[in-house]
């Protein structure tokens, strides 16, 4: 008589489950992704029968016992993640789908990625603040004096995110306060005197703000037919939209001025063909440290900020601003993918993420909205415009990770047909 298969202990596992959803869309990760791989977690562990249905709020998992069911209701992100923690979270992940890691020890891992300090400490994440603002402020609008305020306010930013890290309680009106305050702070030079663009001035230091990468994946979840996760990233994303506006409109009216004032540009910018792409390179390195990137990661980070901002400007000139953010979606999507399963690189959204914010999709809502302050009908055909950017980038990231998926599945075909050939049995020559 054969012995039964002892049923595996469901309580750290189901724990293990939606700590690890939990992260995964603190990473940004869709919830039909995370749904798909939590599934195998769980199969991964000799549960055959589990439910996975995630939002970006919320997790319900169910896991199908010989006798009964086990259920919980985790709620969403409990804290946002740095490019190093998400680089180990999806390390994590494919070894929990594999089976080489069990619950508890997957937990205690999990643990101490969601702990782990800063790579460069404080100080660096400041720092690398400063010089991501500097770069995109490069890529958007270079003159002198737009980079001195860019590095100004991208320091002072930096220092308000180290003091309100681990701090919940202002997590949610942060983005407006710092707006107001950025805002406050480029009318005040204004009054001073100082030649700026003030909206271009106010975008760069809260490009990490911006919803874009949000609102894109809203749409792809939309496209994916997830009404209820696409529906609630967009919306939440053209909600952050407008309370950022209205923190920049507000500190405009603290040192008197009005929104009208944001729109206006009062210098001239530097015509330098390569003033651009050092600004690229300047923004990815400011990402490498503010972000605490993984190490051996700057390379490939720089490789993909480069190749998309290269499609993207030549789309640009091709297409316009519309449909440029297609195009560069569709080189770094694949790009990603390539570095992390070909090249043994950092995991794709590592690479993926920066290049999404170098997009600026969130950028160009932001000016639309804040264009509506001053001139409803301007702001409003700007806004539709912006989604319409949205989208593009969105369709570029489907197609890219469509073709990604279709050439290497044709040529692992066609290595395995090859394979075959050369290990069959030659025919004997009769004598």
């Amino acid at each position: 008589m054969t012995e039964a298969a002892p049923t595996p202990d469901t309580r750290p596992l189901l724990e293990f489950m939606y700590r690890l959803g939990q992260a995964f869309l603190a990473c940004g990760e869709q919830t039909a992704q995370v749904e798909l791989l939590l599934r195998r977690v769980a199969s991964a562990q000799g549960v055959r029968r589990s439910r996975v249905v995630a939002f970006p709020t919320a997790l319900f998992i169910t896991l199908v016992e010989p006798d009964a069911e086990r259920v919980t209701l985790a709620e969403g992100p409990l804290q946002t993640l740095r490019l190093d923690q998400i680089a180990d979270v999806y390390t994590l992940g494919d070894e929990a789908q594999a089976g080489r890691i069990n619950p508890t020890d997957g937990l205690t891992r999990l643990n101490d990625i969601l702990r782990s300090p800063p790579r460069f400490g404080d100080v660096g994440a400041i720092l690398g603040h400063m010089i991501l603002t500097v770069g995109l402020s490069m890529v958007l609008a270079p003159a002198l004096t737009n980079l001195i305020a860019a590095a100004g306010l991208g320091l002072v930013v930096g220092i308000i995110k180290v003091v309100h890290r681990n701090r919940p309680v202002l997590a949610a009106p942060l983005s407006v306060i710092v707006a107001t305050i950025v805002s406050s702070l480029v009318f005040l030079a204004v009054d001073q005197g100082l030649p700026i663009n003030p909206l271009h001035v106010l975008i760069p230091p809260l490009i990490t703000f911006l919803p874009g990468a949000m609102v894109t994946t809203g749409m792809i979840e939309l496209a994916y037919g997830d009404m209820v996760s696409g529906t609630s990233r967009l919306v939440t994303g053209l909600v952050q939209l407008v309370l950022l506006a209205f923190g920049f409109a507000a500190g405009a009216l603290v040192v008197g001025y009005s929104a009208a004032n944001l729109v206006e540009a009062n210098i001239e910018l530097v015509a330098s063909p390569f003033a651009p792409w050092i600004g690229v390179v300047t923004f990815g390195v400011g990402v490498y440290l503010h972000f605490s990137a993984p190490k051996r990661s700057l390379v490939w980070l720089l490789l993909v900020l480069l190749l998309t901002f290269a499609a993207q400007r030549a789309a640009y000139h091709a297409f316009g601003a519309v449909i440029s953010g297609f195009f560069g979606s569709l080189v770094a999507t694949p790009l990603g993918y390539l570095i992390q399963q070909r090249f043994k690189g950092p995991p794709s959204m590592v690479t993926f993420l920066p290049a999404f914010w170098l997009l600026v999709p969130g950028s160009v809502g932001l000016i639309s909205v804040t264009h509506m302050l001053s001139d409803r009908e301007a702001g409003l055909e700007g806004l539709t415009e912006a989604l319409f950017a949205f989208a593009s980038i969105a369709l570029g990231t489907l197609v890219g990770a469509s073709l990604y998926r279709g050439v290497t599945e044709s040529l692992g075909a066609w290595r395995r047909q090859v394979g075959r050939a050369a290990h069959a049995p030659k025919p004997k020559k009769n004598d």
